[in-house]
């Protein structure tokens, strides 16, 4: 079956495994907001708790969230508009990725002379002004300051992230672990499009690296709602067939 103008995914072909999984991870991000709302609490407040003043672009918490055994990290921070509150970034170190995967080249910017590995920014989650998400979207390499892989290596990585911490919240390591489960399939649709833009812009000639234009930033986007998805995965799950052996 191939997918809907409206829904990108093509639902039915979906593995019952995958489907399992993503059940799973909608299980425990509607668990977080159950546990948050009981104390009126939501994931962005959490993350910004004890910072002080929100300032605009500034990283929250201060100096990121990492997990120095699976090598994941995000941060949280504002500067888009548009009635959003702000967004959260999620990321891979060189040491959590999968063996083999190699940056694509390109040329070397500034901040790659601070880092002491690579990285790759994998998504964004894009909040409302309630703490709550509204979009999935994808950013050119100067936006984030991290080195480009190619969508393929990217989707490989995305099993790897995993914010195993209980500090600075345990709710919001497990949300967002789970987001990109969740999401699994919208996020690598996303990441082909962060490609395919890319691609675009260098057919249409420009002077340039294509990962430093600033008039480059977000590559892919798409509106998202926890509630709509977790009933649509257990819709896939009722009509997916059972697995072989």
């Amino acid at each position: 079956m191939s997918p809907s103008p409206k829904d990108p995914v093509a639902w039915s072909e979906l593995t019952r495994h995958r489907l399992e999984d993503m059940a799973a991870a909608g299980e425990m991000v509607l668990e977080c907001y159950r546990v948050l709302q009981k104390s009126g609490a939501n994931v962005v407040g959490e993350v910004l708790h004890g910072q002080g003043e929100f300032v605009e672009l500034d990283h929250y918490p201060k100096g990121d969230v990492y997990d120095h055994e699976t090598c994941s990290q995000y941060y949280y921070h504002s500067h888009r508009g548009g009635g959003e509150h702000g967004h959260f970034h999620a990321f891979l170190r060189e040491k959590g990725m999968p063996r083999g995967v190699r940056p694509v080249r390109q040329p070397k910017a500034a901040f790659m002379k601070e880092r002491d590995d690579t990285l790759s920014h994998l998504m964004a989650i894009s909040m409302n002004n309630a703490g709550y998400p509204t979009s999935l979207f994808t950013t050119n390499r100067w936006v984030t300051a991290d080195n480009w892989y190619k969508a393929d290596d990217v989707i490989a990585m995305l099993d790897c992230f995993d914010m195993d911490l209980a500090q600075p919240s345990w709710p919001v390591n497990i949300w967002i672990t789970n987001m990109l489960r969740l999401f699994r399939p919208q996020i690598e649709i996303l990441i082909h499009e962060r490609d395919a833009a890319v691609e675009k812009w260098r057919k249409r000639g420009k002077k340039g690296s294509v990962y430093e234009d600033r008039g480059l930033d977000i590559t892919s986007e798409t509106p998202i709602s926890v509630e709509k998805q977790v009933a649509k995965v257990e819709k896939a799950l009722r009509r997916a067939a059972p697995e072989a052996g």
